[in-house]
């Protein structure tokens, strides 16, 4: 096991590591124990475009959109998490149709609402988070096929 301790935005973060079985870590964070799936191939991905949008100056609001050219030509796609951060709402049901650009989840990160958007047209296969859940950056939030 390896301990870490990690300041983000002047918040203290204790990570521990634990075992690795083939690409799952086992993790803790703050307590917290958490399942991270680590891709077995490196690859190169590109950033997420964030557009911000004003609303009130006590609730900004970002934009997240994730668009992959790669996953929407192989069918089913998973929507990771851009950010570490709190899940506040998710606005769709499995089987859901959805299109391109619909708010599917809205994620809170560093003290903003992010809406989290659907990168292609589909129906959702499966969502592996719930509302007031903590994801950590590339969780899978939900699967579009």
């Amino acid at each position: 096991m390896k301990d870490y301790k990690y300041t983000i935005n002047g918040n203290i973060y204790k990570v521990t590591i634990g075992d690795i079985e083939e690409n799952v870590a086992h993790v803790e964070v703050n307590g917290t124990p958490y399942l991270v799936e680590m891709e077995k191939v490196v690859k190169t991905v590109a950033k997420p475009v964030v557009k911000a949008r004003p609303t009130t100056p006590a609730a900004p609001t970002t934009t997240l959109n994730r668009p992959s050219a790669a996953t929407a030509a192989a069918g089913a796609g998973t929507i990771k998490s851009p950010l570490p951060g709190v899940i506040l709402n998710v606005k769709v049901n499995v089987g859901d149709a959805v299109k391109k650009g619909d708010t599917i989840m809205i994620l809170e990160a560093m003290k903003m609402e992010n809406a989290i958007k659907a990168d292609r047209d589909g129906k959702i296969a499966s969502i592996s988070v719930k509302q007031g859940e903590s994801v950590l950056e590339g969780a899978a939030l939900v699967t579009i096929e």
